[in-house]
């Protein structure tokens, strides 16, 4: 049988890869690429395969994570109720388990024809900055919508109105490739109804999330933030029309702008204040950090409802239960690479470095050695995202501002376990809304700084393409 590379010659040949000659030649896996998250990368690549602790956790440790998913997976009720360290959902909410959105700790979808409620995808809102506003904006990186908040809530606790329901209508956008093969994209259409408080500002901003995957999020927590503005820096320089931008959000904790990690638009510093807003927006917990139930001035009936909080005014969601919450988010693993010696996939990833995405989906780094949790320390992980933000061009536009953040800027999102979202979540709907129902799709929709990196995959033909495929898959 002929060697490994020889048969990746062969390979390219046949698919017509310039990438054989123009970019990184891949004739290898690179020691340890298939274990993306280190030490901690676990095989499972079943429905569980994201849900597992890091396989580096000691056995003493796992109680706490086996507890925190259980606060993460199970119901929150209503208050007043005897279950009083689950209780206080509400007054609004758009689910009663943090589970409902991440699917087996991946990844939500839009909401089906007919759905009664959103479910694992959130309606942003905000209203257009304006000076008098500017303390507001420091600390939430929006204006919130004056009656309905930040969120648009769908679901609540009897005696209050629910604040809207959500339908997505879809619109087709038919795309062709150099070789003659067209296939349909779909642009999503949000419509709002049922306001249960009246119209909202005329000027409102609103913007589709879906909710991401939770694997490797202590990982990618303590990557150092140098590393991160490293990559800024970097891509400046080579002047390519690839332009990351780190977004600066305010620490709840520490009182000051700090660098954003997490969400959509990178909003949120870090793991415990992601679970804290979480908590409150998704859910209606109080924690010590936001205390106050998640109802505007205007919902009296949210205001005045029964909540969970103790005798002594203890928050909802305690905060031992918030620091269980936040080591099992830590520590969820991140599942093992396949299949990265196969020829298709190795000519895949070439493809993808002549396209140009690694500008963006930096394929590795080094946790730092003080990172919050010892397994997570000194990993060498592969999780394809620099975590900049980027110009994704007006076609991926929400036209909402959140921190340093433009209409038209998204976070990079990390890779890592994304060839399996169908085992995990049972669907392959991709991108922040979800609009995407396969990667080819995802891809195809980037425009902005990616528009070169979408060209590029126009221009492959159909053995390349699924080159390609092959190595998106294997993440």
């Amino acid at each position: 049988m002929p060697s490994l590379p020889l048969r990746l010659s062969a390979l390219c040949l046949a698919l017509g890869l310039s990438a054989c000659d123009d970019a990184p030649r891949f004739t290898k896996a690179e020691p340890g690429e298939a274990r993306s998250g280190g030490s901690a990368t676990v095989r499972k690549t079943d429905q569980n395969a994201f849900s597992l602790p890091s396989a580096n956790l000691a056995p003493s440790r796992r109680v706490d994570f086996s507890v925190g998913n259980s606060f993460f997976r199970n119901p929150w009720v209503i208050a007043p109720s005897t279950t009083t360290a689950r209780d206080g959902l509400g007054p609004l909410f758009n689910t009663n388990a943090c589970q409902n959105c991440h699917i087996k700790d991946g990844r939500g979808h839009p909401p089906t024809p007919g759905a009664a409620n959103a479910v694992s995808m959130l309606v942003r809102l905000s209203i257009p900055d304006a000076p008098a506003y500017a303390k507001v904006i420091e600390q939430l990186g929006v204006v919130p919508e004056p009656v309905y908040g930040g969120q648009l809530q769908d679901m609540s606790v009897p005696g209050v109105v629910p604040e809207g329901k959500v339908r997505v209508d879809y619109t087709p956008v038919p795309v062709r490739f150099k070789d003659g093969t067209e296939i349909e994209l779909r642009k999503p259409s949000l419509q709002i109804s049922q306001l249960g408080y009246g119209p909202m500002h005329p000027d409102t901003r609103f913007s589709a999330r879906v909710a991401p995957p939770m694997i490797g999020l202590g990982l990618l927590e303590a990557i150092p933030e140098a590393a991160i503005l490293a990559n800024a820096q970097a891509q400046a320089k080579e002047n390519r029309g690839i332009s990351g931008q780190p977004n600066w959000v305010w620490d709840d904790v520490q009182q000051k702008a700090v660098l954003g990690r997490f969400g959509w638009k990178a909003g949120q510093p870090n793991l415990n204040q992601q679970n804290v807003h979480a908590f409150s927006g998704d859910m209606g917990l109080t924690t010590s950090l936001r205390p106050i139930d998640d109802c505007t001035d205007a919902q009296t009936a949210c205001r005045q409802a029964p909540n969970g909080n103790g005798p002594d005014g203890e928050p909802e969601v305690s905060d031992n239960i918030l620091r269980l919450v936040l080591f099992y988010s830590r520590n969820l693993a991140v599942p093992a690479r396949r299949d990265v010696s196969a020829p298709e996939v190795l000519a895949g990833k070439s493809l993808f470095f002549q396209a140009g995405c690694q500008s963006c989906h930096t394929p590795k780094y080094t946790t730092a050695a003080t990172a919050a949790e010892p397994e997570l320390a000194n990993q060498v992980i592969r999780p394809y995202s620099d975590l900049l933000l980027h110009d994704m061009g007006e076609g991926l536009a929400d036209n909402r501002t959140e921190f340093q953040a433009s209409g038209r800027q998204w976070r990079t999102p990390p890779l890592w376990g994304i060839g399996l979202t169908q085992a995990v979540s049972g669907h392959t709907q991709f991108l922040h809304d979800g609009r995407a129902r396969s990667l080819l799709e995802a891809v195809l929709w980037h425009g902005g700084e990616a528009k070169a990196a979408q060209q590029q995959v126009l221009s492959f033909n159909a053995e390349q393409r699924a080159a390609l495929l092959a190595f998106l898959n294997s993440l």
